[in-house]
């Protein structure tokens, strides 16, 4: 069942894409046009200030993110070429001692 739903959204992506678009310029003109009346501050009331807020915090965090990843998690290439050097050795003589064995 989930992957006939996955599967059609894959097939109409452009579509959902430009609706969900929609839906989100409709939720700022909304914004806009609705006063809400509840603003604890000055810039709350500002029309799409939640849109505007929402999208750069999560490029924010996905800067963050890959930041992090890149600093702390990715290795370069030959990182474990030091380690793995002994058994990599100790292939090679037994791979030595099968060629030379009838």
């Amino acid at each position: 069942m989930i992957i006939k739903l996955l599967d059609l959204l894959v097939r109409n992506a452009r579509w959902l894409k430009r609706g969900l678009l929609a839906a989100m310029l409709a939720l700022v003109i909304a914004d806009l046009l609705i006063p809400t009346g509840y603003d604890r501050f000055a810039w709350e009331s500002w029309g799409g200030f939640g849109a505007l807020f929402g999208a750069l915090a999560c490029v924010v965090l996905i800067g963050l993110a890959k930041g992090l990843g890149l600093g702390l998690v990715y290795r370069r290439e030959d990182y474990y070429e030091e380690e793995l050097a002994p058994y990599r050795a100790l292939e090679d003589a037994a791979d030595q001692r099968n060629r030379t064995d009838p």
